[in-house]
């Protein structure tokens, strides 16, 4: 019997100027790295170094797993250490322009640029440094590359455990992949990154509009301590102050989910909480059974206000889906009443006014912050006549309908980017990987420096 053909190091879709090149070429990620720069290849400090008690005001930022978004830096949690621990931890520092990657999923071996923001960073301790050597590889194209399918595949077979997948720098290091030369890996780069400009520029764009609506809704809700906005439709500019009320006194019910933790299933009936509700994502089942037993008394309905009561409190959401869905207690639902516009409350919560409201009633010195539900039904909220709900509740949809269309766009372009990317990479054979996913010793002895 003959022996299996290795599949070809080529890509489905190569440039025209390429396509007689011959194949890549099988590297280590290892190979990729500036040896020539101390610590090019090297993860973040253990724990014990970086403890909470080093935090600081302002010095030298911190790259937490948080920022190491995949293939983009979020830049939204910032905290600091002194100039003196940097120091101290000096082969942890990591600089503008740098390859950052994450040792833990979502998903694990995600990779991002450092920006230009800090002259330097300090790296947390699931963080790995990997500074490209650009005399022999584009820095641009290896990151890619980090980011495609085809390597992300590698790198979850090799990462270890059950509920979030983690990676050991060494395991990393040895990991196949494979390269063009130079000329191709400049041609495959400047491609992508076109795409990317064209994603940060739609990025923008949904960015301006979700300012512009925070703008507006700041003029549209009174400030604190008001009861008139600064900006009122023509129609209701005499029609004199907004009337305050409780929540409690606007609707018939006002109730929490389970206390019960139900086992997740592959799918059946969807089960939200408060991660789901401000991300977005619907990924967690349960059984019917546990559906009927933790909706015994009361089921959140379409109209209805779900509102979180833990951590990021008081971020709501509309039910505007006909499916049968439950809540943990994390969450409350609002019943949707004739004495407010859903929308119109929705938006309301997001508000300075309100947002200052069910802060002043929750338990702050919890951690993480949560407000019971006896406080929440006594937080107070201002309603206008319902013409007036109904006016600013349409405003504020029609921004979210170009929202949204732009938003599609967005993911429409990243989907592009995905597909290209699948075609401009060839797969690592097979055979280079062990049971574990590791790469076999064999497959290491091939290797070219």
């Amino acid at each position: 019997m003959s022996e299996p053909t290795k599949k070809a190091l080529v890509p489905v879709l190569r440039f025209p100027e390429f396509r007689d090149a011959g194949e890549w070429k099988e590297i280590k990620l290892n190979d990729a790295a500036d040896k020539k720069v101390k610590w090019s290849f090297i993860g973040g400090p253990f724990g014990s170094n970086l403890k909470s008690s080093d935090y600081t005001a302002n010095g030298v930022r911190i790259i937490q797993l948080q920022n190491i978004g995949d293939a983009e830096f979020n830049d939204n949690y910032k905290i600091f250490t002194s100039d003196e621990k940097a120091d101290e931890l000096l082969s942890c520092n990591i600089y503008p322009g740098d390859i950052i990657l994450s040792k833990m999923g979502d998903p694990v071996g995600r990779a991002c640029l450092i920006p230009n923001i800090h002259d330097r960073y300090v790296m947390c301790s699931d963080g790995i440094r990997l500074v490209i050597d650009e005399k022999s590889h584009i820095k641009y194209f290896i990151y890619s590359l980090i980011n495609s399918i085809q390597f992300r595949t590698l790198v979850e077979k090799t990462a270890t455990g059950s509920t979030r997948k983690r990676i050991g720098l060494d395991d990393l290091k040895n990991l196949p992949m494979v390269v063009p030369k130079v000329r191709e890996q400049q041609k495959i780069a400047d491609c992508l990154s076109s795409i990317d400009e064209l994603v940060t520029a739609q990025t923008q764009k949904v960015e301006a509009l979700k300012a512009h609506k925070k703008g507006l809704m700041q003029q549209l809700f009174p400030a604190e301590s008001e009861t008139v906005p600064k900006l009122r439709f023509p129609e209701f500019r005499d029609a004199g102050e907004w009337k305050k009320k409780s929540l409690n006194q606007i609707t018939t019910a006002i109730f929490d989910g389970t206390h019960q933790t139900p086992a997740y299933t592959e799918d059946g009936v969807p089960f939200f909480s408060v991660e789901n509700i401000v991300s977005g994502k619907l990924n967690k089942f349960i059984s019917r059974e546990d559906y009927q037993a933790a909706t015994s008394k009361n089921k959140p309905e379409k109209g209805d206000i779900l509102i979180t009561r833990i951590g990021n409190i008081g971020f709501s959401t509309v039910v505007n889906w006909d499916y049968e869905f439950s809540i943990y207690v994390t969450l409350a639902v609002v019943k949707m009443d004739d004495r407010f516009n859903s929308y119109y409350l929705h938006s309301f919560m997001q508000s300075g006014f309100y947002q200052t409201e069910i802060r002043s009633k929750s338990l702050l010195n919890a951690v993480p912050c949560k407000i019971n539900m006896d406080e929440l039904r006594k937080t107070k909220v201002l309603l206008p006549a319902p013409e007036e709900q109904q006016k600013i509740a349409n405003c504020l949809s029609s921004i979210d309908d170009l929202i949204t269309t732009q938003t599609q766009k967005l993911a429409a372009l990243k989907a592009h980017k995905k597909g290209l990317m699948q075609q401009l990479f060839p797969s690592v054979d097979d055979d280079c990987m062990d049971a574990g996913g590791r790469a076999t010793q064999d497959a290491k002895a091939e290797v070219q420096p």
